[in-house]
This record gives structure tokens, C-alpha cells and sequence, in this order.
């Protein structure tokens, strides 16, 4: 049977278990090579999350925060934030058993598509480890800038 399509819905406050969930799917095995017992990796995990909850927060407040569902069943986020001229995509994540399958990329292209149409340039930011840096070069962004842990990158309309 195929997948119903995807819907974007605004983030909700009973959201924050799926989206620790979320970032545990995303960030897991970056830590998993260190032997922690599983509780204090949770509980490292749960410290980071709530780190980057309070950043996105305070930095990104006005910033468009949406669920990605499928099937009725929360599956990633998508956060952005739209200025006068450009967009930022500041998060996109989908858990495990989502990617690869297009899913993200459904998505960027509707995100590329909606600035095109508004003539604003797509803005994001991504760890310099993370595959998807190819998948963004494939859909044209080009690399602006870097630091030690990040590549800045750019896709104009």
C-alpha cells in the first residue's frame, strides 16, 4: 500500500516527546561509540535537546515551526524563518526509518519552489559530517562559508 501524503501541521506543545524522540533518531549514533550506560546517554541526550529547545527559542521565536506527519503518524520538523529577502532553513529532520526514502527532499523542493516564487534566497546551515550536505549540492545550494563544525550554504532563486 502506498504512503499517504506527506502534511505539514503547526508545532504543538504535546509535541516536545516526539521531537526528543526525534532528536535522539538524529543524534544517537553520533554518541553511541562512547559505551555510556543507556541512561546516561538518555539523559546527555535529553541535556542537549534541551539546550538546542531553549536556543531555537530565543533565536528563532518568530520562526515557522511545523510537524511533518505521514499516515497521520509524526515522522520529522521543519523549521523556517522568513526575512525580507530570504528564507532560513533553520532544522529539517526526519526519524531513521524516514530517510532515504525522499521524504526530505519532497520537502526542500517545496521549500525551493515557495522562494523561487517569492524571489528569496534559501539560507541553511549543516554539519560538516552530515550526508545530507550532498543532497543539498544536488539541489543547487552552493557552499558560503564554513567553520570548524558547520558549512554555511545558499540556493538564490
Amino acid at each position: 500500500m502506498k504512503a499517504m501524503p506527506l502534511t505539514l501541521r503547526p508545532y504543538r506543545s504535546e509535541d516536545q516527546d516526539f521531537l526528543f524522540q526525534l532528536y535522539i533518531s538524529t543524534r544517537a549514533q553520533e554518541f553511541a561509540g562512547l559505551g555510556w550506560p543507556e541512561a546516561q546517554l538518555e539523559m546527555f541526550l535529553r541535556t542537549q535537546f534541551n539546550a538546542q529547545q531553549s536556543w531555537y527559542n530565543t533565536v528563532y521565536a518568530q520562526a515557522e515551526h511545523q510537524i511533518v506527519e505521514q499516515d497521520g503518524q509524526c515522522i520529522g520538523r521543519l523549521m523556517v524563518r522568513r526575512e525580507k529577502d530570504s528564507v532560513l532553513l533553520v532544522d529539517i529532520a526526519l526519524l531513521a526509518e524516514h530517510r532515504r526514502q525522499g521524504i526530505g527532499s519532497t520537502l526542500l523542493h517545496e521549500l525551493i519552489q515557495q522562494c523561487a516564487q517569492e524571489g528569496a534566497t534559501l539560507r541553511l546551515q549543516v554539519l560538516k559530517s552530515n550526508p545530507a550536505q550532498r543532497l543539498y549540492e544536488r539541489l543547487g545550494f552552493s557552499k558560503t562559508g564554513e567553520d570548524q563544525m558547520y558549512v554555511q550554504m545558499e540556493r538564490r532563486p
